[in-house]
């Protein structure tokens, strides 16, 4: 049963979408197994460039037949508006999959999220605006709309009815915005019924199935570990579960039926939105990395937070996540430097700590403790064996290595398809 999951190992934007694609000729099934349309992947083909925020990476791989899970929520708009992008372009999207159990964003929930965030003020999470936390909510309070229940119009409407009743007491009341008119909404969902029924899927008896038939199943999470609502930087923090055992909730897949955990590193380390970040770049090391890196989120467009590598972070990830390998991304970009600092503890309250700190306080005042690497002036983009890197380049890539606790299976020298060095294969 080789069924892989892969995820992000810092805070998300590590470079998934290129990992999944790499694997996508060799896997039948690739799944997206938590979060929405927060989340963007960048794939890079030839010489055309894909972003792709809701639908798996594995859409542009033709022999692969792409997921969405139970653990996704899904705006339709957004789903169809990417659909017909891809169809534009070419790409085939009849075998694509969604699970009826999964969640719907509504308008309203668009709404909520956006106002929420404005009232809050300061004290923002720094949400996309997309409606994410919102349908998690509804669906915690069991007053979520699934995409089955497109198919029952009455059913529908008790839904949407009994979800706006609370929440046009809150928009009115305490927000001073207009009521949202139930039917308005129904109206809406009812609208995409018809298009998405083709695609519409017991998912989690077709990629069982395809388990016990010995099917490669790629599972892919959508931001990273420390987004994670559980195991996250929380309060500033994804509305799911990214890490390794959402793949099962999210997918309807058993724990024992797991293979092998892959966490995507990048070789500096990056954050979009609020909550704290130690090896944060304020300086013109931290703009190189953000210019040279193209740190610019797919999905939301704000530039990305840059800082040095944290082997802290990277050893939690291991540990939470219980990777087998890493695949270490973006390389090339730290071409340049004379010397590259790697954050291999905290200093906190004047004591050194090695690993995450549980408290939030604790990880708020946390200063790193950095051990400076030999960088290298040569061009990498072309390296196909670990032994093509210049030595200073391995040195790195082996510190980070032993550092973070997992084996370094694959490294991306560049942002095309064929730019990566494969050591150790993952199928």
């Amino acid at each position: 049963m080789p069924a892989l999951v892969l995820l992000g190992a810092q805070w998300g934007d590590e470079g998934k979408g290129k990992a999944t694609d790499l694997l996508g000729g060799s896997v039948d099934y690739v799944v997206r197994y938590q979060g929405g349309n927060n989340a963007g992947h960048t794939v890079v083909v030839g010489d055309q460039k894909y972003a792709l925020h809701l639908l798996p990476s594995g859409i542009l791989t033709p022999e692969c037949t792409p997921v969405i899970g139970n653990g996704v929520v899904v705006d339709p708009s957004v789903l169809f508006s990417e659909l017909n992008g891809l169809n534009e372009r070419g790409v085939d999207t009849s075998k694509l999959l969604i699970s009826g159990n999964a969640h719907l964003i509504t308008s309203y929930n668009v709404t909520v999220d956006k106002v929420t965030e404005r009232f809050l003020g300061k004290r923002k999470i720094g949400t996309t605006g997309r409606g994410i936390g919102p349908t998690y909510a509804d669906k915690i309070n069991r007053v979520g709309i699934r995409i089955q229940d497109l198919y029952d119009e009455s059913i529908l409407t008790q839904k949407v009815e009994a979800a706006l009743e609370v929440k046009n007491q809150l928009l009115t009341k305490l927000y001073n915005r207009r009521a949202i008119e139930a039917g308005q909404v129904v109206e809406e969902l009812l609208s995409y019924a018809d298009r998405l029924k083709p695609y519409v899927a017991d998912t989690v008896l077709v990629l069982n199935q395809a388990l016990e038939q010995d099917k490669v199943v790629l599972f892919e999470g959508g931001q990273g570990t420390l987004l994670d609502i559980d195991h996250g930087t929380y309060p500033f923090v994804t509305s799911s579960n990214p890490t390794a055992g959402g793949a099962c909730t999210g997918a309807g897949v058993g724990p024992t039926k797991i293979s092998r955990v892959i966490g995507i590193l990048k070789a500096y380390t990056t954050r979009v939105g609020s909550g704290p970040f130690p090896t944060e770049l304020f300086d013109e090391d931290g703009a190189a990395l953000r210019r040279i890196g193209g740190e610019r989120g797919v999905t939301t467009g704000r530039d990305r937070r840059c800082g040095w590598f944290d082997a802290v972070i990277a050893r939690y990830a291991t540990r939470v996540n219980g990777l087998t390998d890493f695949f270490l991304t973006k390389l090339d970009v730290l071409t340049g430097w004379e010397e590259i600092p790697v954050c291999v503890a905290y200093e906190i309250d004047g004591k050194r700590v090695e690993e995450l700190p549980y408290s939030q306080t604790d990880f708020h005042h946390a200063k790193p403790i950095y051990e400076t690497l030999p960088g290298w002036s040569e061009d990498i983009t072309k390296a196909k064996t670990f032994e093509d890197l210049p030595k200073n380049a391995q040195a790195y890539v082996k510190a980070l290595e032993d550092m973070s606790g997992a084996p370094i299976s694959a490294i991306g020298v560049g942002p095309g398809r064929d730019e990566t060095i494969e050591i150790n294969s993952f199928i």
